[in-house]
């Protein structure tokens, strides 16, 4: 693999000879590097994604999470879903709402602790409100700055509020593009609500996340494809999230996507979108593995657990999530700087 024209890029980038919208890649030269399978290709393709990454971001955000409910009303439900009430015992079996005065506990020891994001996320059939809920106990109780997850579970309406109440982020991932297998693994949802949910976000100049969801049986051309209509939505933050099976789902037994496969993605990912935030959730890669990600040119690392946080947290993707202490190890490792306030 030839990265000499990425290389030219990069430095006509800095130049400003060529706009950062425009990114690094041409979609023949992102299915040329998902198509590398040498450790060489590999250290060459990490090398150039973390100086891009590091020319942009001079910090490594850490995101933690509220999880409002899982009580979710898709039905069918999709067939990796650990995390809605019955769906896999690893997982939050058993139905929970969290009260206004547990969210705002999380939500204060979460910034005690020096993270400065947290993510609130809820099962779907409120038209947003219970999202809504914990971004006003956030917002008047704590600085952090606040993303927000429910899919397509948003109203404009319930977008509109949010916008009032100070939202910094709003998730909506598409998990993927390629409607045939969108409607596979999702039987009870439409991509074009989720897409919908991502146009208003936009509209209201909300800073949209949107990620993929790799290895459920996307080829490589699925991603690219993808990721340019991300371009097309001019996405905010994309969140890489790789399936790691949750037992007693219908996908159980499908193969975990490795940790390798999802940096080589988040690679590609900075190199097409340099400067926008890339995140790599701990419980989809593996807790212990995040430097993986790094050293692929994330730029946050997400669902992230302080020792004082006051819920028994579970991954989206995987029980296991990030420790507060490893997490911010594993940064200095890797000689980076982790976004802590003191």
């Amino acid at each position: 693999m030839n990265f000499s024209k990425i290389k030219n890029n990069f430095q006509d980038l800095k130049n400003e000879e060529i706009d950062v919208k425009q990114g690094l890649l041409s979609k023949e030269d992102a299915l040329n590097l998902f198509s590398i399978a040498h450790w060489k290709d590999y250290l060459k393709l990490f090398s150039i994604a973390s100086e891009v990454r590091d020319y942009f971001k001079k910090e490594i955000e850490i995101t933690s999470t509220i999880h409002i409910t899982n009580i979710c009303k898709i039905r069918p439900k999709c067939l990796y879903c650990g995390f809605a009430a019955g769906t896999s015992k690893e997982g939050y079996y058993t139905p929970f709402r969290i009260s206004d005065e547990g969210i705002k506990n999380s939500a204060i020891a979460i910034e005690e602790s020096g993270i400065c994001r947290v993510s609130c996320s809820s099962g779907h059939g409120y038209e947003g409100r219970e999202v809504l809920r914990a971004l006003k106990i956030v917002k008047e109780n704590t600085n952090l700055e606040v993303l927000v997850n429910a899919g397509a579970d948003l109203t404009e309406e319930s977008i509109k509020e949010m916008k009032k109440y100070g939202i910094d982020t709003i998730c909506c991932n598409l998990e993927t593009t390629n409607k045939v297998l969108f409607k596979k693994i999702k039987p009870g949802e439409e991509l074009e609500d989720r897409i919908k949910v991502c146009k208003l976000v936009k509209k209201y100049n909300i800073e949209l996340s949107s990620g993929l969801l790799i290895g459920v049986g996307e080829s490589y051309e699925d991603r690219v494809n993808h990721l340019l209509y991300l371009k097309e939505l001019d996405v905010d933050e994309i969140p890489i999230m790789g399936f790691n099976p949750y037992k007693g789902t219908p996908m159980e037994n499908h193969p975990r996507c490795s940790s390798l496969e999802q940096a080589k993605t988040i690679a590609i990912v900075r190199l097409m979108f340099p400067n926008i935030r890339v995140t790599s959730p701990t419980p989809t890669i593996g807790a212990e593995l995040m430097q993986f990600a790094l050293m692929g040119g994330a730029s946050n690392i997400a669902t992230v657990i302080p020792d004082n946080h006051p819920m028994n947290i579970k991954g989206v993707g995987n029980p296991k999530t990030g420790n507060l202490k490893d997490v911010i190890k594993m940064i200095k490792e890797l000689g980076l700087t982790p976004k802590i306030k003191k």
